[in-house]
């Protein structure tokens, strides 16, 4: 007889104890999405249920029901409710300059 093993559904939201948790989650999600603005939305919506939804619900001034369907993965939230998220996250967004070799090729070409 073999003994079936029990398994639970994995929350990532569980594993995100501290900010730093909570702010290399979100820089490997937008990295990893490939412009892909849902998964970046559900790793936002996951990090909020770390943080405790009622609390950001309550820190951005929207209804928990509508954080949870605009982080849900299913839609593209505005760049409002991203920006009032990652705030009430204590997270901040920052822009880095995406400097690779053909950017360089292309500066090279258009200095001459």
């Amino acid at each position: 007889m073999t003994k079936k093993t029990q398994t639970t559904p994995f929350d990532v939201a569980k594993y995100l104890k501290t900010p730093e948790d909570m702010a290399a989650y979100l820089e490997a999600s937008i990295e990893e999405s490939n412009g892909d603005a849902t998964i970046v939305a559900m790793a936002l919506g996951n990090i909020a249920r770390a943080k405790g939804m009622s609390q950001v619900a309550y820190d951005t001034g929207l209804s928990r029901e509508s954080l949870y369907k605009a982080l849900s993965g299913e839609r593209n939230p505005t760049l409002e409710t991203v920006l009032k998220v990652v705030h009430a996250l204590g997270l901040k967004l920052r822009a880095e300059a995406a400097f690779n070799a053909s950017m360089a090729e292309e500066r090279g070409a258009s200095a001459s």
